[in-house]
């Protein structure tokens, strides 16, 4: 079988969909089959592309036995709604007329959160005549009225009907959590033609390992209690929520041995670094985005991981996928999530949850648990037990599966 799969992030690219994307791409090659991804010059998050790669009409590669078919796309960082849709549009385009020179595909499969690519995939599908399958993401563009990004308008609406129209015009929806597929249930989709293939993690990349001593030295934390939030910065994270907890601890004098590691970038990054340093932190840390190699090493110095999203009832369909990497380096969660993702972490006993956007119940169990090394033990040994059930692998395999019944 060959598949078809555009998408706008890709390895080197280290967030969450370029990572899925290339784990699900490795196993299916591995598998015996053809994969085929459509993608831009690595620019995320910044908007500038990566060492080594230009942005051009066309060039190409071979990752892991994938070819990788790399298009222009005008390029931007977290510079106003307006550019990031041009960015989405441009990529949409040119996606689209690369998909008709890849010769026989059997499935064509296009990627969110925004859902742009999938329009590419759909038209490309629509001309070759073969399945398109809608990968689902997140709920695009009400995820756009949750964070506040535009305002109620007539643009959002004619948004939601080109996205019902996609899901309706997909021979599958493949969702990322099952709070999703009941959401497009309730709107009248075909259950089924819905399925569920969550988030994992790649257990060869993330698994425990000792802290890096060198890298604790060098971030001045040795014999500190840390806890991080490592991924993207931005506006539907609420991340003013972590900063708010640490000026209530720097004032504790019995939180003193407490430090906060913010490792990204994003859109709100600026804004939080300006904001810590009019708040005058001193246990507060910094740090810029780093290759996908390197992340596990920060990882490693954490004695908790903080997921936080802002509090709103969409957010409460939403499973973060750092969760999954976090059970399987053993890293106790502090969860600021409602819903769907908060019952994942009390089921597996992989961490604790709190309300998002209560900066002081995130100070108070950032103080207990730091004095209460048995409790963050038992959370470690249940996240890697927890991390088995959501291997890369496996999931990879269940959406092979999907794909070879919509090709058939």
């Amino acid at each position: 079988m060959h598949i078809l799969f555009l998408t706008d992030n890709f390895p080197p690219e280290t967030n969450a969909p370029a990572s899925r994307t290339f784990e699900h791409a490795r196993e299916w090659v591995a598998a015996g089959h053809e994969v085929t991804v459509i993608t831009c010059a690595p620019n995320f998050p910044n908007g500038r592309v990566f060492c080594g790669y230009r942005n051009r009409l066309w060039q190409q590669e071979d990752m892991a036995g994938i070819r990788v078919i790399r298009v222009w796309s005008y390029m931007t960082g977290n510079e106003g709604f307006a550019l990031r849709i041009l960015d989405f549009v441009s990529f949409m385009l040119s996606s689209f007329l690369a998909a008709l020179f890849v010769r026989k595909p059997d499935v064509i499969v296009g990627t969110s959160p925004q859902f742009f690519t999938t329009v590419a995939a759909w038209a490309a599908g629509a001309i070759k005549r073969k399945p398109f399958v809608f990968e689902l993401r997140d709920i695009w563009p009400e995820s756009i009225r949750a964070v506040g990004v535009m305002e109620e308008s007539r643009a959002l609406d004619l948004l939601e009907k080109l996205e019902l129209f996609l899901y309706r015009r997909a021979a599958a929806v493949v969702s990322v959590t099952h709070s999703f597929k009941r959401n497009l249930i309730s709107r009248g989709i075909d259950e089924n033609k819905l399925d569920v293939v969550t988030n994992g993690v790649d257990s060869s990349s993330f698994h425990q390992i000792p802290k890096d001593a060198a890298l604790a030295v060098e971030l001045n934390i040795e014999g500190c209690f840390v806890a991080g939030y490592i991924g993207t910065h931005g506006m539907a994270h609420a991340l003013e929520t972590l900063l708010d907890a640490a000026a209530i601890l720097q004032d504790d004098p019995q939180a003193q041995h407490i430090r906060i590691l913010f490792l990204g970038h994003g859109a709100a990054r600026n804004g939080l670094m300006a904001r810590a340093e009019e708040l005058g932190l001193t246990n507060v840390i910094f740090r810029a985005s780093v290759p996908r190699n390197a992340v596990p090493a920060y990882w490693s110095l954490l004695d908790a991981a903080l997921i936080h999203l802002r509090r709103t009832e969409l957010f409460k369909t939403v499973i973060p996928s750092k969760m999954f990497e976090c059970m399987g380096m053993g890293i106790p969660i502090i969860l600021g999530v409602e819903g769907e993702a908060a019952e994942i972490v009390r089921q597996t006993g992989a961490g604790i949850t709190i309300e998002p956007e209560n900066s002081q119940q995130l100070a108070e169990q950032l103080k207990t648990l730091s004095c209460e090394p048995q409790t963050l033990k038992e959370m470690s040994s249940a996240g890697v037990d927890a991390a088995q059930r959501y291997d890369r692998t496996a999931l990879a395999r269940s959406m092979l599966t999907i794909l070879k019944r919509v090709a058939k």
